[in-house]
């Protein structure tokens, strides 16, 4: 048996808002994690086009969005990368790093759609357990991936399976590492809408993100 449990939770998170933390919070209960980390990507290689906050911007923000909660914190482990590291290779490191940990790799439901389109998507969904969390109003497939894939999907939305200490699993999956999916996080925010709100100078972003968050912001004027 692993001696902890943690989940990392990769993203741009430009900005950090309120469905991050609302995802933290609901799988440190859900899956009985240890320890739940943020991992901002210094600029995700799969989606181009769109160059992102500065990295150390991103970081700071997440600092400040968990800096009371124990059980959160923010990992450099990408940002200081010397190339642009694909979630392949940084996953691989993690599982380096921690031998002995059970490793859970979180991802949003639109991530999950495009993960063919990431580097060695077979083998990411394969070296680690995975949490999808579903979102309102993102259609969820799964004709997009192999067979051995599907055969490693636990599928806990609407109480169709229980995650239950121990690592034992109620309903589904094969055995080894796991592809989750939980509807455990009912909150429909977008990284995206917040920014457009601020450059669109409407005032209601603020209460998507933290309040540290939403201080730094407009200190610093990001996305102005």
């Amino acid at each position: 048996m692993s001696d902890i449990r943690i989940a990392f939770y990769g993203g741009s998170f430009d900005p950090p808002h309120l469905g991050h933390m609302a995802v933290a919070d609901a799988l440190l209960k859900q899956f009985e994690l240890d320890e739940f980390v943020f991992v901002p990507a210094f600029h995700a290689p799969h989606k181009k086009g769109r160059p992102p906050t500065p990295a150390y911007d991103r970081f700071a923000m997440l600092c400040l969005a968990t800096q009371k909660e124990a059980a959160q914190s923010v990992s450099r482990i990408e940002i200081e990368m010397p190339e642009k590291p694909y979630s392949v290779e940084t996953l691989a490191r993690i599982i380096e790093m921690l031998p002995k940990a059970e490793i859970f790799f979180v991802m949003g439901a639109d991530s999950w759609m495009d993960i063919t389109t990431w580097k060695d998507w077979q083998t990411v969904l394969t070296i680690s357990n995975h949490i999808v969390v579903t979102r309102p109003g993102v259609k969820i497939g799964f004709d997009h991936v192999t067979d051995e894939i599907r055969e490693r999907i636990v599928d806990l939305r609407e109480g169709r399976g229980v995650f239950r200490s121990g690592g034992e699993i109620g309903t589904g999956g094969r055995g080894g590492n796991r592809i989750f999916f939980t509807d455990a996080v009912n909150v429909d925010l977008s990284a995206t809408e917040v920014r457009q709100q601020i450059r669109d100078g409407v005032d209601s972003w603020r209460h998507d993100v933290p309040v540290e968050v939403a201080n730094y912001i407009e200190k610093y004027q990001i996305y102005t």
